[in-house]
């Protein structure tokens, strides 16, 4: 049953994406008078079609559901070869150089109009979020060298507002991948503000495939530790706890907040452990004795719920300001995907970081069992991601393509169909490698 939801939530994901840039070709040939013989989503053999409209355009699903393309009018094609004279001022390659690239460049674009839209439909319906309210840091942490101090809110990063941990995250980010220091701006949770900043020398060197934040020693600040409601037949029942108890000392330390109670707790299975809890209100403190039971990973359990959910937060923008945002973030995440590509091709980053389908499929299963909002936040990166890669310089792909009529508005002459054919070629290759890289990299990843 998880497998078939995560099909599916990849399908749907997935499917409209194609369909939307197939759709930018297909309008934008259309408004520039060029003749559409075929609407595809999918490649290969057809296996079910339908043709509409005064060009009798055939819109068909084919057998292999990755991708899709729109079959215009092409003297180059033989199926479509000799072009009759009624149609020659609506076949492509006839067309000026300016407008091929419009019908070329329109599938990239509407997949970012798309992004574009759902992030601002995300603003403005609100998105609740865990704040940017940090934990104590440990010691010998990055956060803590440079003066970050716990219960603290960062509200900007180098001169960027932050609003929620997603924002915070992808400020860090983007210094990693620029090598940049990160200034931290702080609102104290005593009064007054303060900066620090976190030096390129180690933002750099962070592996943004990883939990950045942890490598810096930021984390999400949680409540303290009190108990929401006392299982049956646990060992917090029978130390005496009760709903409600805060935690104030175990061992005679301090216990900084539910976490930390939760992490001493499965550290010590069998163990006796001292504890001073403040009950309803009361200015004495209730004096107990826990001891956790090991489980089966030899983890001490008390059958209790500890308060842990981190300060929450609604991110929301009016229209004009949502739109604003939406387009920022989109082609922030752009510039983000770009400078990715060029450190594995410099060597700066690895390539296992190539994902495929299945790895893509998982996380639309996993997006979609979290939520609308986040199912449709990936989505927005998907097609972000789509839209990037279709404009690489690679031939075969519409970034290809706009290097060749680039080279033409240059040179006043388009290049040589010898070339472009050998250029095809190589344009498969690299993509059959890349897309096998890909899917062993999601394998290795699964096993």
């Amino acid at each position: 049953m998880t497998m078939l939801y995560t099909v599916l939530a990849f399908v749907l994901a997935l499917g409209p994406l194609i369909v939307i840039h197939e759709l930018g070709h297909y309008l934008v040939a259309r408004a520039c008078g060029v003749k559409v013989l075929r609407f595809s989503v999918g490649m290969g053999r057809v296996v079910w079609s339908r043709r509409f409209g005064k060009d009798q355009t055939e819109w068909a699903l084919s057998a292999l559901p990755l991708g899709g393309y729109v079959k215009m009018l092409d003297a180059r094609d033989p199926e479509t070869a000799p072009v009759n004279d009624a149609d020659l001022d609506r076949e492509f390659t006839r067309q000026n150089v300016w407008k091929r690239i419009a019908i070329v460049a329109a599938g990239p674009l509407a997949n970012f109009l798309l992004a574009i839209g759902l992030m601002a439909a995300l603003y403005m319906h609100g998105v609740d979020e865990p704040s940017a309210r940090l934990r104590e840091a440990p010691a010998a942490s990055e956060a803590r060298k440079a003066g970050v101090r716990g219960g603290d809110t960062v509200v900007a990063v180098n001169g960027n507002a932050v609003r929620s941990w997603t924002e915070l995250r992808w400020q860090i980010v983007h210094a990693a991948v620029d090598k940049a220091d990160a200034r931290l701006e702080l609102r104290s949770a005593h009064g007054g503000s303060y900066s620090a900043t976190l030096p390129a020398a180690v933002v750099g060197q962070l592996d943004v495939e990883t939990d950045v934040m942890a490598e810096l020693g930021l984390d999400l600040w949680r409540p303290q530790p009190r108990i929401e409601k006392v299982m049956p037949d646990g060992a917090g029942q029978r130390a005496g706890l009760q709903d409600g108890d805060l935690v104030l000392r175990m061992g005679g330390e301090p216990v900084v907040d539910g976490i930390a109670f939760i992490e001493a707790v499965r550290a010590a299975p069998g163990k006796p452990l001292a504890l001073e809890v403040e009950r309803a209100g009361r200015p004495v403190a209730v004096t107990l004795t826990l001891t956790p039971e090991p489980d089966a990973n030899g983890r001490g359990v008390i059958k209790a719920m500890v308060a842990q959910a981190p300060d929450m937060v609604t991110v929301s923008s009016g229209p004009i300001e949502a739109m604003v945002r939406g387009a920022e973030r989109t082609w922030e995440t752009s510039v983000m995907t770009l400078k990715m590509i060029w450190k594995m091709i410099t060597g700066e980053a690895s390539w296992k970081n190539v994902t495929g389908p299945i790895t893509i499929a998982d996380y639309a299963g996993q997006t979609a069992r979290i939520g609308l909002v986040s199912y449709l936040q990936f989505i927005a990166f998907i097609s972000i991601s789509l839209g990037v890669m279709n404009l690489l310089p690679i031939p075969v792909l519409d970034g290809g393509h706009l290097l060749y009529y680039s080279l033409e508005v240059l040179t006043g002459r388009p290049l040589p169909p010898r070339v472009g054919e050998f250029a095809q070629r190589a344009g498969v290759g690299l993509l059959f490698m890349l897309m096998a890289l890909a899917v062993f990299n999601d394998l290795v990843r699964l096993l």
